[in-house]
């Protein structure tokens, strides 16, 4: 236990990308077993092997993107406001959520958008980001009200309990529910059933498989 918090001190980034990198690229596993492999049993058709490539992205989205963005901007709050005080722990908490949630959702769907190599990389961000709160704005707060109740205690226990070493790696583990469910979301577009008539447009796209990997 003492190494391995010796080698959080010495090597922060590396060791917090690499738990962050683990838990996500298992959310996005996990999501494929569920999908391809548990759900078929009870269906006719045949499981399906594991989408290597899908995998391949997210390992590339969660040791190399995602980390050293997570990394500076908890190295920024921690100097900017010192202390685990009510007070400063609020501002933390709103700021993380109220900033850098937005920040990850929109660059985890165009990093994937970059990686698919889609022709038009706002497309996606459009459908599930822009779209859904047009359409679905009564379905998008409760959700947030879901991201809220899970993330502002979560934090807090980040930004009072945590050392600054850790704080994205912590993420990381509990970000494994929520990416599965990010997962889910990018393979799950909103139904035209459930768009109010005259507002199908807003969700189209020119790529006939837009939400899917």
């Amino acid at each position: 236990m003492a190494m391995l918090r010796r080698f959080f001190k010495k090597h922060p980034l590396l060791s917090n990308a690499a738990i962050y990198g683990t838990m996500f690229v298992a959310a996005e596993v996990s999501q494929q077993t569920f999908v391809k492999k548990v759900m078929v049993k009870h269906e006719p058709k045949k499981p399906e092997p594991l989408d290597r490539a899908a995998v391949a992205r997210y390992c590339v989205l969660g040791y190399a993107i995602a980390p050293p963005l997570l990394y500076a901007w908890y190295k920024w709050l921690d100097s900017r406001f010192v202390g685990v005080s009510a007070r400063v722990v609020t501002k933390k908490v709103f700021l993380d959520v109220a900033v850098m949630g937005p920040i990850d959702v929109f660059i985890f769907f165009y990093s994937m958008a970059l990686m698919e190599q889609r022709e038009d990389k706002l497309s996606e961000i459009r459908e599930k980001y822009v779209a859904t709160v047009l359409v679905r704005m009564r379905d998008l707060l409760a959700a947030v009200n879901k991201q809220v109740y899970f993330w502002v205690p979560a934090q807090i226990v980040n930004f009072v309990f945590l050392p600054a070493s850790v704080r994205v790696a912590f993420v990381g583990v509990c970000s494994f529910v929520w990416i599965n469910i990010l997962c889910w979301v990018k393979r799950d577009p909103p139904s035209a059933d459930e768009v109010p008539h005259g507002e199908e447009a807003a969700l189209r796209t020119d790529a006939p498989e837009a939400a899917i990997y």
